[in-house]
């Protein structure tokens, strides 16, 4: 059964159904990726292009890979050497690049709904790869297959995402996400970067630590997004890991054994502690290959939809 859309632009309003056949879908691409040949021809002949006017390291490197062992020929653009930059607008430019006759279009933008703006300009399939404070759909998914990876299930988990929310594209995602498949989602921070609305969809939210760590079975912790301003929403840095950071001490202080999730890149000491990032309860690398295998599934859903 295919997806229901042609583009996965957010996870706002995508079905359980469609969640769960990615999620499924990337447990064959994981398999795939610890063999020792992980190619596979499933995109021969598809062009995907990888449109990021925005600095990434794990996500674009992780969509290339995810391409390239589908066998899709792989075209990455970089605004700052583009015709961008002497004045062309985006409309121009995606326009000119379909001309040459592409299928995909992976995009990473500053500014909110740039993918879907790009649909209504192209008839290729358009994969949000983060878009401003929106939405990051991959990386949500990605971190749903690794807490169903580790725990085996997702429906009636205590999940709960902590920092930055205000600024959190991936928060968003994760939030709708988590929902969607019916678990129990909480928020903790100051309240200077928590969004009123969370509650109304159903979220709790918790300013005290302790408090969200003794209702959480997974603690997603968030990156404080300084490129955003975050820093303006809290006295200092300090200040913010010693109400908001993630220490062994904290985690023995409630006697609580979480699955410990970061999206990276990390700020070591401010959101979280080197022990507690390279501990047993840490599953950050294992998001990284999952990312793979679920941005593989999900180029393979939509690249090959009827």
């Amino acid at each position: 059964m295919p997806l229901e859309s042609r583009h996965l632009l957010g996870l706002e309003s995508v079905p359980k159904k469609d969640i769960e056949l990615i999620l499924d879908t990337a447990v064959t691409f994981r398999e795939i990726i610890d063999r020792p040949i992980k190619k596979v021809p499933t995109l021969q002949g598809k062009t995907v292009v990888n449109l990021f006017f925005e600095s990434s390291t794990r996500t674009r490197i992780s969509f290339e890979l995810a391409e390239k062992r589908l066998s899709a020929d792989v075209l990455n653009f970089t605004s700052s050497t583009s015709s961008l930059t002497k004045g062309e607008t985006l409309k121009d430019t995606v326009r000119n690049i379909e001309a040459m006759k592409i299928d995909m279009v992976v995009i990473r933008h500053t500014a909110a709904g740039s993918p879907h703006y790009l649909t209504q300009l192209i008839e290729s399939n358009v994969i949000n790869a983060g878009d401003g404070s929106h939405e990051h759909p991959t990386q949500a998914l990605l971190d749903m297959y690794t807490i169903k990876e580790k725990f085996g299930k997702l429906e009636g988990l205590n999940v709960c995402i902590i920092g930055d929310i205000s600024h959190s594209r991936v928060a968003m995602s994760n939030i709708f996400g988590l929902l969607t498949v019916g678990a129990n989602v909480a928020v903790c921070g100051p309240a200077t970067m928590i969004p009123r609305h969370l509650e109304k969809l159903g979220v709790q939210v918790f300013h005290n630590l302790d408090d969200a760590i003794k209702f959480s079975d997974v603690l997603n912790i968030l990156r404080i997004q300084l490129e955003r301003g975050a820093a303006s929403n809290f006295p200092s840095l300090r200040e913010y890991s010693r109400f908001y950071g993630i220490s062994k001490e904290r985690l023995l202080k409630n006697k609580k054994d979480v699955l410990i999730m970061h999206p990276g890149p990390i700020n070591r000491g401010v959101e979280l502690s080197s022990d507690i990032a390279d501990g047993s309860s840490s599953v950050i690398l294992q998001q990284v290959t999952n990312g793979v295998a679920v941005r593989m599934a999900v180029l393979y859903l939509i690249g090959t939809r009827n």
